[in-house]
């Protein structure tokens, strides 16, 4: 195929993919964004093991096992401390060939910043619009500026503003029951082992601790805070600690130690939403990607894994159109993209609003269930599940 020029919108870990792949397979990409200045939302995110494979194949693999954490083992523990289940990861890691790396929001934008290359991304450029022209698509901005390419790709989250043009119909975004705060802290022995990944479970709550690596000497804890409350409760940082305070008043040492040693002014409180699965993710020469059109619940830490593999499809999608003309091959690539990726992520979406509801209490039995299934578990079936998400991504 020809060289195109594309115009991708949002400069997210999506946006910055898919610039990547795009621009590695010989394309002329600009990324455009409505932020003035780059702040990843969230302290850190959780790559798994397909999302590297991506990764890897954009020659970005290395440094991102440089920056994560090294996460070897999985364990639960009931809120009182009582062990549930503790297991190893690497017959995950040997099944799917490839290690999963938790890792610093920042140091994941940073490399997919420099692989992409700053003076190709331009801040403060909201996008508001997006109209077909005779040669391609033009894309309108805030201020009035307009700039036209031959594909659009919208990576602009899960608060699209041009997602309800693509499909045809307005979106809603779905509550999925709970708020979420998170933030990172020096990993000590105190809070949980380093290199595990560490979940408390009861009441319909969770609280997480996971390895995300940190220069040595200086490994950080990657932690997150689970409390079913109705949407539109306040969000003030003054009080995080006081409503966590509140909320695990029981629970065992180390949650309590996190609690005290957390810094509120560096966390982030989110009410969880997702959206239904979508019938397209294309229109002619325009493509959404990522949380613009699969936004889903985090509970299978596949959000940041989804949008690498849209950004990995679209551009093999592109190396294998073969049509009489322009249009022709940039809708060929397209038909194929929502071929391949419409199924797999109305899957996912599904299967983590699924696990959302029993972990935080939708059906009381089935999560009191979960408990005690997890008081039985030897990492089997958890990894089985780990498996079937992985493996029916685009890199087996």
């Amino acid at each position: 195929m020809k060289r195109l020029n594309i115009i991708v919108i949002g400069a997210g870990m999506g946006g910055l993919s898919a610039a990547t792949a795009l621009r590695q397979a010989g394309h002329h990409v600009e990324v455009y964004d409505r932020v003035s200045e780059l702040r990843p939302a969230g302290a850190a995110i959780s790559v798994w093991s397909n999302g590297i494979k991506v990764l890897n194949q954009l020659g970005l693999g290395d440094a991102i096992a440089a920056a994560g954490g090294q996460m070897d083992r999985m364990a639960y523990y009931h809120k009182a401390g009582n062990l549930l289940t503790d297991f190893s990861l690497e017959p995950l890691y040997t099944q799917v060939e490839q290690r999963a790396y938790p890792i610093a929001r920042t140091e994941l934008q940073r490399i997919l910043l420099n692989a992409v290359g700053e003076e190709h991304v331009h801040l403060g450029m909201s996008c508001v619009d997006f109209n077909q022209t005779p040669e391609g698509v033009m894309a309108t901005f805030e201020d009035g500026s307009q700039t036209t390419g031959d594909l659009l790709v919208i990576a602009d989250g899960t608060h699209s503003r041009l997602r309800d043009k693509v499909v045809g119909f307005h979106v809603e975004r779905r509550y999925a029951g709970y708020v979420n705060w998170n933030g990172s802290v020096p990993a000590t022995k105190d809070l949980a082992p380093a290199t595990s990944w560490v979940q408390y479970v009861g009441d319909h709550q969770r609280v997480s601790m996971m390895p995300m690596g940190g220069a040595a000497g200086e490994e950080r804890f990657y932690f997150f805070f689970d409390v079913p409350q109705p949407t539109g409760s306040d969000n003030n940082p003054s009080r995080y600690r006081d409503e966590l305070s509140h909320h695990f008043s029981d629970w065992a040492a180390p949650v309590q130690r996190l609690i005290e040693r957390l810094d509120p002014a560096t966390m982030a409180r989110v009410e969880i939403h997702d959206i239904a699965p979508l019938p397209t993710l294309v229109s002619d020469r325009v493509a959404l990607l990522g949380d613009a059109g699969h936004g889903m619940a985090p509970d299978l830490g596949q959000g940041g894994c989804q949008a690498m593999e849209d950004a990995w499809v679209l551009a093999r999608c592109l190396d294998n159109a073969e049509g009489s003309s322009a249009t022709d091959t940039i809708n060929q690539a397209l038909a194929a993209y929502d071929a391949a990726r419409c199924e797999r992520v109305a899957d996912i979406i599904t299967r983590a609003r699924k696990r959302a509801e029993t972990t935080h209490g939708k059906n009381p039995q089935q999560t009191q269930q979960w408990y005690e299934e997890l008081a039985v578990e030897d990492g089997h079936h958890i990894i089985d599940g780990m498996c079937k998400t992985i493996l029916s991504g685009p890199l087996e």
